[in-house]
C-alpha cells in the first residue's frame, strides 16, 4: 500500500494505491464498514518499524473508520493524470503502477472479491493499528488463502497526520496476511514525483553552477589585475 499526498488537495487528502499479493495465515473474514470499528477485528494489523510502531504523527485516530473513495470517481484531475500516466505504456518511467491501479480499490481473497470502502485506524500508545473494511457482505477466507490487492482511492486525512516511512507487520500482529510477503505500507511525504520536476531541479543546479563558475572566474581576474597593478606601482 503506497500513500502519497494528493496533488489536487495536499492539505486535506491522501492518495492510497493498492498492489501486490499476500497470504492469509489464519482463517477469518474481512468485515464491512463503516460501523465496524472494533480494533480486535482480524482484518486490522499492528505495524512495527520505523517509528517504534507509530504511524500517526498528528490528529491520531481513535478507533476510526474512514471512508475510502475511488480515485477515478473523484474530481482530482492532477491525481488521476499522475496515476494514469504511470500505468504500463503511460510514458512516465520514474514510477510505474500496474494497470489495475486505475480500478476501484479491491481485495481478492481466494475466490471472493470486495471493494475496499473504508480504512480502520487506531492510534495506540505502543503499536498503531490499521486495517480495511469492505462494501457489501463480509469476505470470509481460509488459512493460506492467497490474496491480491488493486486500485487506488482517496481519504480525507492529510499526509501530515502520518510519519513517512516503510511499515511492515509487527511479529505480534493479527494473523491475517502476516507472512513474509504480508501487508506493507509505505508513507511518502512528497507527491508522486514528475520526471519534469527532476529535470527542473537539475537545470537549476546547472544554472547555479554556471553562475558560481563565472563569479569565481571574475574574482580571479580581479585579483590578477590587482596583483599586476601592485607590481607596476612598485
Amino acid at each position: 500500500i503506497n500513500v502519497y499526498p494528493s496533488q489536487d488537495n495536499p492539505t486535506t487528502q491522501t492518495l492510497w494505491i493498492f498492489s501486490g499479493s499476500s497470504s492469509a495465515t489464519g482463517a477469518s473474514s474481512i468485515r464491512t464498514g463503516p460501523g465496524n470499528n472494533d480494533l480486535q477485528n482480524y482484518d486490522s494489523w499492528w505495524f512495527g518499524s520505523p517509528n517504534n510502531g507509530n504511524i500517526f504523527q498528528a490528529n491520531g485516530p481513535n478507533n476510526q473508520v474512514i471512508s475510502l473513495s475511488s480515485l477515478f470517481s473523484s474530481s482530482n484531475s492532477k491525481d488521476i493524470a499522475s496515476v494514469n500516466a504511470r500505468i504500463p505504456g503511460g510514458g512516465k518511467t520514474n514510477i510505474t503502477f500496474a494497470a489495475s491501479a486505475t480500478n476501484t480499490p479491491t481485495i481478492t481473497v481466494g475466490s471472493g472479491s470486495r471493494t475496499i470502502s473504508h480504512l480502520f485506524m487506531q492510534d495506540d500508545t505502543s503499536l498503531d493499528e490499521m486495517g480495511i473494511r469492505v462494501s457489501g457482505s463480509s469476505l470470509s477466507f481460509s488459512r493460506w488463502a492467497s490474496s491480491t490487492w488493486a486500485g487506488s482511492g482517496l481519504i480525507n486525512k492529510p499526509i501530515g497526520d502520518f510519519f513517512a516511512g516503510d511499515y511492515t507487520l509487527h511479529s505480534g500482529s493479527r494473523p491475517d496476511f502476516a507472512t513474509s510477503n504480508g501487508v506493507q505500507v509505505r508513507v511518502n511525504s512528497l507527491i508522486i514525483p514528475e520526471p519534469e520536476e527532476y529535470a527542473l531541479v537539475f537545470a537549476l543546479f546547472a544554472l547555479g553552477f554556471v553562475f558560481f563558475h563565472r563569479h569565481h572566474q571574475k574574482k580571479q581576474r580581479q585579483q590578477a589585475l590587482i596583483a599586476t597593478l601592485n607590481n607596476v606601482s612598485k
